[in-house]
């Protein structure tokens, strides 16, 4: 079946199988309907997921016996990454998150995050890689990954940088706002190609070339 990302909490999850790497996305807590992905390296079986947001009951079974290295939590806001204490007591994976946000997730979840990566940054999911970019706004040390797909266009994934129709909230702060839209301007839609595909923390899938058209007015409405 085609992939379209569209999924809701309680219903199935959406399968993506690229050449080398296979991305399932599932959505889970009714309330803040937050996007889970489980990335698998398929020639290795290396499984890596961005966001614990929550549901262990949910997300266990997807990781299945395959295991699961790593856990990357893409900024600190405490509905990414509820279900990460049992996420990794059950699987013993790596804990990975941007550095300014490191702290905070640990105080929050009681969970040691073992690698604090920034700008430049590399996660191997098995023979891929996800290139770690540094978001500043939304959080102080949110972060995308980009997975340049070698048969195909790139694919990144935001947290709640970037969704369909604007930046992630910035709750006031002009100060924020302007430093996140600078950031997705330059280091997302100044670097990165249109056909490139986006996967956020909530809600559906895009482009950014669906979504460059928006940039400057996304800036003068402030949010």
């Amino acid at each position: 079946m085609t992939y379209t990302g569209a999924v809701s909490p309680g219903g199935a999850a959406d399968v993506r199988e690229l050449g080398h790497l296979t991305i399932t996305k599932v959505a889970v807590d009714e309330q803040m309907s937050n996007n889970c992905y489980l990335l698998r390296c398929t020639d290795t079986g290396d499984q890596v997921l961005v966001d614990a947001a929550a549901a262990p009951e949910t997300l266990l079974p997807l990781v299945g016996e395959g295991g699961l290295s790593t856990v990357v939590t893409t900024h600190q806001h405490w509905d990414h990454h509820r279900a990460l204490a049992a996420v990794v007591a059950a699987t013993g994976a790596e804990v990975v998150a941007g550095e300014p946000d490191a702290d905070a997730i640990t105080e929050q979840t009681g969970v040691e995050v073992t690698r604090r990566v920034t700008d430049d940054d590399k996660v191997a999911v098995g023979s891929c890689t996800l290139e770690v970019i540094r978001i500043t706004g939304h959080t102080p040390g949110s972060i995308c990954l980009l997975y340049r797909d070698p048969d195909g266009h790139p694919h990144l994934f935001t947290g709640d940088s970037l969704f369909p129709g604007g930046v992630g909230n910035t709750f006031g702060d002009e100060a924020a706002f302007a430093t996140l839209i600078d950031d997705v301007e330059a280091k997302l839609f100044g670097a990165l190609p249109d056909d490139t595909w986006f996967y956020p923390g909530h809600g559906d899938d895009s482009t950014l070339g669906a979504e460059r058209p928006a940039l400057a007015e996304w800036r003068e409405r402030g949010w």
